[in-house]
């Protein structure tokens, strides 16, 4: 993970900055969303004057990404003001674009502060399955679609990979944090947060219809992720991604998180909408 977000500086320059990546290897052959919002925001950084961090970004999947390909990032130098720069970052591959994003970075600032407070009901991360214990029986290659990831997950009340346990809500809980400890740079913690902030968010709304990922027919896509920064934190420590859904209609649903570490601190806030269609119960038509 850590080696495909550093990213190479192109020697090509017109108005923009170009920089150019890799993929990780994905069985299904797409990019994973979440590495390339990361990505793209390494390549603004890189552009940003010194002591200003990525507080907010808004950005469009618009195409599937090819994980064997190259993808080529071209950062647009929008606004440098006295406190906050801003960027707008395109990921394309072959020419085509498949993510437009704008980001805003600021300096550090004092002012007034407050956060809504983490769930205080909640079991921590050692009591919990690992997640391999509740993959068993499946075939090696579908275990990897969940296994092959750079970060540990904990779900509350369960994954819904294979089935849906529990009640049916619109909300769950997930603990994370990457397998290996990660470098002391604020720049790479912000990164890995994009990166695993697309991970499981969508969950909120499939478990609130009993759909579990194995569903048959199920479609899903990440349509926008929008992410906003509030604290530092370590991504190698555990993390409460706390989640859930307000409304799902039109073939399309809403999910927000809550990124909180580990002593109650709210590192970050997202929100993602998605294409989702659910295949008609069988036997019905309609």
């Amino acid at each position: 993970m850590l080696a495909v977000l550093d990213l190479s500086q192109s020697g090509a320059r017109t108005t923009e900055d170009i920089f150019t990546g890799v993929s990780q290897s994905m069985p299904l052959g797409r990019v994973y969303g979440g590495q390339v919002l990361a990505q793209s925001i390494v390549a603004a950084e890189r552009t940003i004057p010194d002591g200003r961090s990525a507080h907010s970004m808004h950005g469009y999947f618009l195409r599937p990404g090819d994980a064997s390909k190259g993808i080529t990032f071209a950062v647009d130098r929008i606004h440098d003001g006295r406190s906050f720069s801003t960027r707008r970052t395109q990921a394309f591959q072959e020419g085509v674009p498949i993510f437009s994003m704008i980001a805003s970075f600021q300096d550090e600032d004092p002012g007034i502060e407050h956060q809504s407070d983490a769930p205080a009901d909640v079991p921590g991360p050692e009591g919990l399955p690992d997640l391999e214990d509740h993959l068993a029986g499946l075939h090696p290659m579908t275990k990897r679609l969940f296994l092959d990831r750079p970060v540990d997950l904990r779900h509350i009340p369960s994954p819904i990979y294979l089935t849906v346990e529990g009640e049916q809500v619109p909300s769950q809980a997930v603990w994370m944090r990457t397998r290996r400890t990660v470098p002391d740079d604020q720049r790479i913690h912000r990164a890995v947060l994009a990166y695993v902030s697309d991970l499981t968010i969508q969950e909120s709304i499939l478990r609130a219809h009993g759909v579990s990922w194995a569903t048959r027919g199920l479609k899903v896509a990440s349509l926008d992720h929008a992410m906003w920064w509030h604290r530092p934190g370590r991504v190698d420590e555990w993390m409460l991604y706390v989640q859930e859904s307000p409304s799902a209609r039109g073939g399309r649903g809403l999910a927000t998180g809550r990124i909180y570490s580990r002593d109650g601190m709210l590192l970050a806030s997202v929100a993602q909408e998605i294409m989702v269609r659910v295949p008609p119960p069988e036997g019905d038509t309609a």
